[in-house]
């Protein structure tokens, strides 16, 4: 432990004490100044009583010697209460001392283990035993918070293996087809040029890698202040005409039904969501197969559908299709690497919208985003 963090801790505990020796001063005082006036009331009661009593020749003679007696009790009565408080309160200010001490011990003991706590002894817990106390839902929730931690830093570290390997696999392509045109002595223009677009191809798909890696961090990190109020229904008419010639080439048919949308968020994100959506519907399809998307409002929240046939999907694998690289039956030589439906999930996690991924019993899935009402943002149109 660290000197800072005992000078810190010492100031806390000497705050305690300085508390509660001054809480106790102040109800000693007032304990005092309460006794000494019942004390002196009580003495200037009994002075009357006597006045009263007592014959006429010997009343003066009587009343000061009793008032005299009273204010020299009453100044030793003060005197003596002084010092006694004096020395209660040292006592009191000590035992103040050890009680702030003792109260501070299990902060003090959840501290010098949350130091101990790195990366690579994340999985430890402070595991506080006792009733349950402020204390004890202090730990828990460190405790809880380490835990989520831990499984950030696990996900995290499955995403960067998953990466450089999806990173490897091209570069290692590459670097074969380099190896061949240099050690092949029949090497000639042709076969060069051959050699050269297959490596463009590796290009392209490690740009679309990087650039999928690069959207998914940004929607990670939330949305910016600056919003827009974006309309979901044109974004998604440029989309399907963008995605024309890839359905023709595939064979597929697209039905759309784009009824007018807005919603609050950031443009560049939400045109990324339709465009992966509707990419991950027209990949993984079958021949003939078909893609439905469709756009609208329920009550005051604007939503996004597309449903896509396709190989079926066991159920337990929908949200495993969520998380980065993951496939079904696929592979990164399709130049695709199992990021679509990562990156839509991000996003739609940015805009606090709403996502569901529902297997179809014939095969396929069906996606639906239900974004925020638009009135809680009140962004003018753009």
């Amino acid at each position: 432990m660290g000197l800072t963090s005992r000078l810190s801790g010492m100031r806390v505990r000497l705050r305690l004490t300085l508390l509660y020796g001054v809480l106790f001063l102040l109800s000693g005082a007032g304990l005092l100044a309460i006794t000494y006036l019942l004390v002196g009331n009580s003495g200037t009661n009994t002075v009357s009583s006597t006045h009263r009593i007592s014959p006429s020749g010997e009343q003066s003679v009587s009343v000061f010697q009793q008032h005299a007696v009273q204010q020299q009790v009453m100044h030793q009565l003060l005197v003596q209460s002084c010092v006694a408080l004096a020395l209660t309160a040292v006592i009191a200010t000590a035992l103040g001392w050890l009680v702030a001490g003792r109260v501070l011990r299990p902060l003090q003991t959840m501290t010098d283990s949350v130091q101990r706590i790195s990366a690579r002894n994340v999985h430890e817990r402070l595991a506080v035993t006792g009733p349950r106390d402020e204390l004890k839902n202090l730990s828990d929730t460190i405790d809880g918070l380490l835990g989520r931690l831990e499984a950030a830093l696990d996900s995290h570290k499955r995403f960067v293996a998953n990466a450089a390997h999806e990173l490897r696999t091209p570069l290692t392509l590459e670097h074969a087809l380099l190896e061949e045109a240099v050690i092949d002595p029949d090497a000639t223009a042709n076969s060069f040029r051959a050699q050269f677009e297959q490596l463009m191809v590796v290009s392209e798909q490690q740009a679309r890698l990087l650039e999928s890696l690069l959207v998914l961090a940004t929607s990670e990190r939330g949305l910016d202040d600056d919003l827009e109020n974006v309309d979901l229904s044109g974004l998604t008419v440029d989309v399907l005409r963008a995605a024309e010639p890839e359905a023709r080439r595939q064979d597929l048919a697209v039905a759309a039904e784009v009824r007018p949308a807005r919603v609050t968020g950031a443009a560049a994100l939400v045109e990324c969501l339709v465009t992966n959506l509707v990419d991950n519907a027209m990949s993984y399809n079958v021949p003939d197969g078909r893609v439905e998307v469709t756009t609208g409002t329920e009550g005051a929240r604007a939503f996004l559908s597309v449903t896509n046939t396709g190989p079926s999907v066991p159920p337990e694998m929908v949200d495993r299709l969520l998380s980065p690289f993951q496939r079904l039956d696929r592979t990164a030589d399709d130049g695709h690497h199992g990021l679509g439906l990562s990156i839509v999930q991000s996003i739609a996690a940015a805009h606090s919208a709403d996502l569901t991924v529902r297997a179809l019993p014939a095969g396929g899935l069906a996606i639906r985003v239900l974004f925020p009402a638009e009135e809680a943002f009140s962004v003018p149109v753009v």
